[in-house]
Order: structure tokens, then sequence, then C-alpha cells
């Protein structure tokens, strides 16, 4: 859920920077939240009926563990994507009609990752569309909807956003290498490789605190805060660099989501300070 709250607190703050923060903010949470649990249940539905999930050493999943039949679990990720849909309608009809389009490619975004024919995430593109989705789409169209334009402060602040997210997915690829290459799945993660998977994750969790020093520069000092959440990023990074593997990396992936939370919260409020 980090991944669906952290561009709508910080395209929220893009908005208050410029006076133009409103009840749309609310709107926009829960077309994101319902987008993201919409994409877990389709990855576990998709992944279990491929056979991805049938060796799991991740979170439990509910098709691949025979937990719940694939039907129910799909019907459940239809229904969310429902539920974004409705909601999106409402902020499409009081902001712009464009907006239709742009739910609709998240929502195709969120099924094709791992389902259809041929799904993205399964040839190394899933952090290429997290980075847009979760971050430039959701920090920009959240700033949009409440002031009716993307600010260029909105902008900049989508692509550190976008980061995070990313080394969300890159800690859980990197933790599946093993069973994601023996299943065919050919993730970034299993392309790269696991010593140069270890080095992109660091780079994605450095980079967008190395962002809000070059905000600060530009005047907004406020954007400074989010160095608070650099504490959140020590453990996470210890086991990544430190060579962590498997069942170890579950806190990896539970860590960045806490450090992704933080930082975006952080800078919202330096955000919307000034």
């Amino acid at each position: 859920m980090p991944a669906a709250v952290a561009p709508v607190a910080v395209g929220t703050g893009a908005a208050a920077a410029a006076d133009g923060a409103g009840w749309k903010a609310l709107a926009a949470l829960v077309v994101a939240m319902a987008l993201q649990v919409g994409v877990n249940y389709a990855n576990d539905y998709s992944d279990g009926i491929r056979g991805t999930d049938t060796v799991r050493v991740g979170p439990f999943r509910l098709v691949g563990s025979g937990a719940a039949p694939p039907g129910m679990v799909k019907r459940a990720a239809f229904i969310s994507f429902a539920v974004a849909a409705a909601v999106g309608l409402v902020l499409a009809a009081t902001t712009s009609w464009w907006l239709l389009v742009v739910g609709a490619a998240a929502i195709a975004a969120a099924w094709f990752y791992t389902g259809g024919s041929h799904p993205y995430g399964y040839v190394g593109l899933g952090e290429l569309f997290v980075f847009v989705f979760f971050g430039l789409v959701a920090v920009c169209g959240t700033t949009f909807v409440q002031l009716g334009r993307v600010s260029a402060l909105a902008w900049a602040v989508s692509v550190p956003v976008g980061l995070l997210a990313c080394a969300l997915l890159v800690a859980n690829n990197l933790r599946d290498i093993p069973t994601d290459r023996g299943a065919g799945k050919r993730t970034l993660a299993v392309r790269l490789g696991d010593r140069r998977t270890r080095a992109l994750y660091t780079a994605l969790v450095a980079f967008p605190f190395a962002a809000v020093v070059g905000l600060a520069l530009t005047g907004r000092s406020w954007s400074l805060l989010a160095l608070l959440a650099a504490p959140l990023a020590v453990r996470p990074l210890r086991l990544v660099v430190g060579g962590a593997t498997g069942r170890d990396l579950i806190a990896v992936l539970r860590d960045t989501g806490r450090l992704q939370l933080a930082y975006a919260l952080a800078l919202a409020v330096g955000l919307a300070w000034g």
C-alpha cells in the first residue's frame, strides 16, 4: 500500500505548494489504493495459473498455494479495478474527461503486468511501468485533479517517488531471481543478475535523497524534511549490499515500503510548507 499512498501524498503536497489542494486528494487516494489492491490480486491470479508461484519464497499467495480458486481471485481483481474506475469517473467528470484515457491505461497496465498472453513483467519491463504509473502518472495526476494543471514541481518530485516504487519491485524480484529464472519469468533482476540488481537497488534508494537536496538548492528548503526518512534506508541497504538472499529479503521488501511511505509523507509536508 505505500506504493499507492506515496505518490498521492507527494502530488497533494505539490498542489498545496500552489494553494490548490482539496477534496480530490481523497478521491485520488481511493483510486490509487484500489488499483494497488487490484494489481496484487491480478498478479496472484496470473502467476498462479501459470505455475510461477508453485515454488514460493516470498509472501503467501492465494492461487499458488491453493487457498482460493483462481476465478475468485480474478473477480476480486476486477472488483478492485471497478472501484478505481468508478471513483476515477467522478474525478474525470469534475476535472477533465482526458483522465478516462489515463485511467484505462492504468488498469490495462495493472492487468497485463503478469496477465494476458504476453505479460510485460515477464520480459523485464515491470520497473519501467512502475516508474511511469506509480511515479509520473500518480504524482502528476494527483496534482492535476486538484490544480487543473501539472506544475513543474509535480514533474520534478514524481521522479524520486517513482524510483522508490521501483526499488520496492527490485527488492521483490531480487528475492525471486532463482524461482523466476526457473519459471521462465525474465524480470529485470533475472536479466541483470544478482550483483547488478543489488547495485540498482542501492541507486534507486540513494537518488531520491539526492533529489531533495537538489530541490532545496532551488529554494524549496523544506523539502529537506524528506531526509528524516534516511535512517529507514540503513537496514534494507545493509541487507541488500550484504548479500542477503531468499526469505531474508522479505524484510527488505517491508522496510523499503516503510521508507517509501515515510519519505513521501515528509516530502509532502515540506512541499506544502514551501
